[in-house]
């Protein structure tokens, strides 16, 4: 229930993002001028990181949140290249592309993974992970209609970027995953993600500073909304589907986090009228199957194989 709910909010702000890059929120009856996906992605993370650091603080004093200097510096880097990344490119698919496209590809990171740690020779290959990277695979061929498009190819051009930047996106995720395995097995989350805020949030400050913020005039009433979708895409969620990892087994939780993109598909088309082909949907539920199976346990082994995947960063 806890992790349904945290993927729930995660369709919500999937929702909202694509809202409020194509100028259809309104706020008090005005409607909200469409907001960059750098400015979405620098508040989200430093207005999280602006609650979570005091409250951690007051919780448990700096000597417990507080890490050796090569596991910071790995926590830099996952922040940067991991947390940052992944949620810029994520909210350019959005922009670009919809709410479906985007978080479709961008949950095929479970696949990248299992690539890889098959190529390092950590997990053996089997029929049912090749199977499981042909479904995904044959999925996001679908979903960005590269086949039973009927000759829409033009349209395909058109939002290349935005693919290409879901892809990306789903790269980022799975960087984050690989390189978060072995710091999440030492420390518990809340102290990995402090870190990986403070290390976004310190990269935006460069890449966007302050004053070009306060150069585009944001109305409180828009401050008041990239506060409230930080809440409602951070630290609500995680510490929804933190408490859900208590009474799930991680594979079970995994799956159960496989929700969030069909409760964003849904809100997308309920709110904001995004419909997708037949043949779209197809490849979603492709997708999604190549995910859980990606995730599943192999019958028969001695030796449980470690999940594939470890948080959700949306």
């Amino acid at each position: 229930m806890f992790i349904a709910a945290a993927t729930f909010l995660w369709g919500v702000c999937a929702a909202l993002g694509r809202a409020v890059f194509t100028g259809k929120l309104s706020l008090g009856g005005a409607a909200v001028r469409p907001i960059e996906p750098v400015i979405l992605s620098q508040t989200r993370t430093t207005f999280s990181l602006m609650v979570l650091l005091p409250i951690l603080l007051v919780a448990r004093g700096w000597r417990q949140i507080k890490l050796p200097r090569p596991d910071l510096i790995q926590c830099l880097i996952l922040g940067m290249f991991g947390v940052a990344a992944s949620n810029y490119f994520y909210y350019v698919a959005i922009q670009k592309t919809n709410v479906a496209i985007a978080i479709i590809l961008q949950y095929t990171a479970p696949v990248w993974v299992l690539l890889y740690v098959v190529a390092r020779g950590q997990q053996k290959l089997s029929m049912r992970k090749v199977a499981a990277v042909a479904l995904a695979i044959t999925g996001i061929v679908l979903v960005i209609g590269i086949v039973g498009a009927n000759g829409s190819a033009p349209s395909i051009r058109l939002n290349s970027y935005g693919i290409l930047a879901a892809l990306l996106a789903s790269f980022s995720f799975a960087f984050y995953n690989v390189g978060g395995h072995s710091i999440l097995a030492r420390y518990d989350r809340w102290r990995v993600l402090l870190w990986t805020l403070t290390s976004a949030a310190a990269f935006w400050m460069i890449v966007n500073p302050p004053w070009k913020i306060a150069a585009a005039h944001y109305a409180a009433a828009e401050w008041a909304f990239l506060f409230l979708f930080s809440m409602l895409s951070v630290l609500g969620p995680f510490s929804l589907y933190f408490l859900g990892l208590q009474h799930l087994e991680p594979t079970r939780a995994i799956i159960a986090s496989c929700l969030e993109p069909v409760f964003s598909i849904l809100l997308a088309a309920a709110l904001l009228g995004e419909v997708m082909r037949p043949i779209q949907s197809v490849g979603i539920v492709l997708v999604l199957a190549a995910i859980v199976i990606v995730q599943r346990p192999t019958r028969g082994t001695t030796k449980p194989e470690e999940p594939v995947i470890i948080d959700p960063v949306d």
